[in-house]
């Protein structure tokens, strides 16, 4: 039973991850790929935590801080490009 729920677990995070690089790769604004970059870091976070959980060991939650950090200074980054950006465009000020 366990060995099922662990193919399960692999197949539904696999598709996950195709279809956020789907996203990735096809998304039309820089928004949409910073999106589908979080949500693929979020996605390799469950299955690092999902390995974690099946194996019955902590050794991969420094690698999940390190992908949960990254992934909220990215966003962080993005946002504040996109906005300075805008306001490039528009020509106001902060």
């Amino acid at each position: 039973m366990v060995e099922l729920l662990h193919t399960v677990a692999v197949a539904l995070f696999a598709l996950a991850a195709l279809l956020v690089l789907v996203r990735l790769v096809r998304g039309p604004g820089i928004l949409d790929r910073m999106i589908a970059t979080d949500v693929l870091l979020t996605t390799l976070v469950l299955t690092v935590g999902a390995y974690c959980v099946f194996n019955r060991t902590t050794v991969g939650v420094p690698l999940m801080l390190v992908l949960a950090g990254t992934s909220a200074l990215s966003a962080i980054a993005v946002s504040r490009y996109v906005s300075r950006r805008g306001v490039e465009r528009t020509g106001e000020e902060e």
